[in-house]
């Protein structure tokens, strides 16, 4: 699927499951700019070594200077804002337990990061895409809001926030022509979760249970349903939310 011309924005692109949907993007043709905290330009570097137009932006998606500067750059690279898929989350340093143990600054730093920074991304580009007739949203969501998983609360809220968010705003932007639409994963084994050691052997074991494709979830598995929904042959597709996890959760 060809996106040459087109110019795509991934937030938390430096690695995991981003760099995955950055290089894919890439690859299908499309200019790409890659967000993060930390090291993008080195992510972007890496990249941009396929031969493909890559730009690394180092941005903050919880700060609304932050953001309108990495929208900005975009535009003075690329000229144009085509495609934006808000990967950037708040979760790797996220510890399980009971509902009534979350601090509220834990509360606090994940609506900050999952929902105001997706609702403050989307509306930076969004004037853009207006501009030209046309563009795609995607938003990370998560299985686990669908399964109703217990030990996050406040991770597994913010991610049923997004599943919401994408019908509400595919329903505001579907004049304009701008699908929007959501990718729910369940847990997925990328470089983040591995080198931080996030997982136990049992956590996966019993993950490969859920599944009626009984085996991990890899980066590699996901960006073949991105790729689908920001090109022209899901033109007609708004508002979804496309479970990606193997068959745990099914709708």
């Amino acid at each position: 699927m060809s996106l040459k011309g087109r110019t795509a924005i991934v937030t938390g692109a430096a690695m995991g499951l981003g760099n995955a949907f950055a290089r894919r993007l890439a690859a299908d043709g499309a200019n790409v700019v890659v967000a993060d905290l930390r090291d993008a330009e080195k992510a972007a570097a890496q990249i941009e070594a396929s031969g493909a137009r890559v730009l690394g932006v180092t941005a903050d998606i919880s700060s609304e200077p932050s953001v309108a500067r990495m929208a900005e750059e975009t535009l003075r690279a690329f000229g144009s804002i085509d495609i934006l898929v808000n990967n950037a989350a708040y979760f790797a340093t996220t510890k399980s337990g009971s509902f009534d143990q979350i601090a509220l600054e834990e509360w606090h730093r994940m609506l900050d990061t999952n929902v105001l920074g997706t609702y403050l991304c989307c509306r930076a580009v969004v004037p853009h895409m207006r501009k030209r007739g046309a563009g795609r949203i995607v938003i990370l969501a998560s299985a686990t809001a669908i399964k109703g998983t217990t030990g996050q609360l406040h991770y597994i809220a913010s991610k049923g926030a997004l599943i919401a968010m994408t019908r509400s705003l595919a329903r505001e932007l579907g004049r304009a022509n701008l699908p929007v639409n959501a990718i729910a994963p369940g847990l997925t084994l990328s470089r983040g979760v591995i080198e931080r050691g996030l997982t136990t052997d049992e956590q996966l074991e019993s993950q490969r249970h859920s599944r009626a494709l009984q085996r991990d979830e890899k980066p590699e598995d996901l960006v073949g349903a991105m790729s689908f929904l920001v090109s022209d042959d899901a033109a007609f597709v708004t508002g979804q939310t496309l479970v990606v996890d193997g068959g745990s959760a099914m709708v």
